[in-house]
C-alpha cells in the first residue's frame, strides 16, 4: 500500500501528479487526510481523501509520500501520528518519499544522516545530517527526495520505477507523452 499524507495547505501538484502517475502504473494509492476528510491545498483546491489518518496503519505501507507546501508541511509535522507513521513505515522497510519542503520532516527526525537528499531551496538547513545534492530528484536507499512542484512528474516516475521497475516507468512516460527528462 502507498499512502500520500495530506494536511491543510499541501502543494496540490506535488500530491496529485504522483497520485495520478502511480495509479496509471496500477499501484494502489490511498490519500490520507491528516487535518480532515477533505483537505484543501495551498491554492484552495480541495481533495476528498480516501481515509482519515485514524483509520490507517502505516506498518503495512510499501511507501509513504509527503507532499510539500506551506502550511502543509508544518501541519503534517504538528500531527504526532505523522512522525509515528513514518517511523513505523521505516521500521518495516517501506520507502519514504518527500518533495519540496517535506524532506525537512525527515531531516528533523534524523532519518537523512549520511544520505543524499534535496529539498526546496532555503530548507537545506533542515536536512540534518544529509549530503545535500544538486539533482532535482534523488534516491538514496529507501528515501526519495525532490526539489519542488516543477519536478513533480519526474518525482512520480522515479516512484513508479522503484515500485514497478524501469520498463513500467518508461511505458507510463511514453503513454503520457512525457518526453522531457531532466539533465538530458
Amino acid at each position: 500500500m502507498v499512502y500520500i499524507l495530506l494536511a491543510q495547505g499541501f502543494e496540490e501538484i506535488e500530491a496529485v501528479v504522483p497520485l495520478d502517475i502511480l495509479r496509471r502504473a496500477g499501484i494502489t494509492v490511498t490519500t490520507v487526510g491528516i487535518t480532515g476528510n477533505t483537505v484543501f491545498g495551498s491554492h484552495d483546491i480541495g481533495i476528498k481523501t480516501d481515509a482519515y489518518y485514524t483509520e490507517v496503519d502505516c506498518r503495512d505501507a510499501e511507501m509513504i509520500i509527503l507532499p510539500g507546501g506551506v502550511p502543509g508541511v508544518p501541519n503534517l509535522q504538528a500531527c504526532e501520528w505523522v512522525a509515528d507513521c513514518i517511523s513505523d513505515a521505516v521500521a518495516h522497510g517501506a520507502y519514504i518519499a518527500a518533495i519540496c519542503a517535506a524532506p525537512s520532516i525527515l531531516g528533523d527526525m534524523g532519518l537523512l544522516n549520511g544520505r543524499k537528499a534535496v529539498c526546496y531551496p532555503g530548507y537545506e538547513n533542515r536536512l540534518t545530517g544529509a549530503i545535500v545534492a544538486k539533482e532535482p530528484v534523488v534516491t538514496d536507499g529507501r528515501f526519495i527526495t525532490a526539489k519542488g512542484a516543477g519536478v513533480s512528474a519526474e518525482f512520480a516516475f522515479e516512484l513508479v520505477r522503484i515500485l514497478k521497475g524501469e520498463e513500467i516507468a518508461k511505458e507510463i512516460r511514453q503513454k503520457m507523452h512525457f518526453h522531457h527528462s531532466i539533465g538530458k
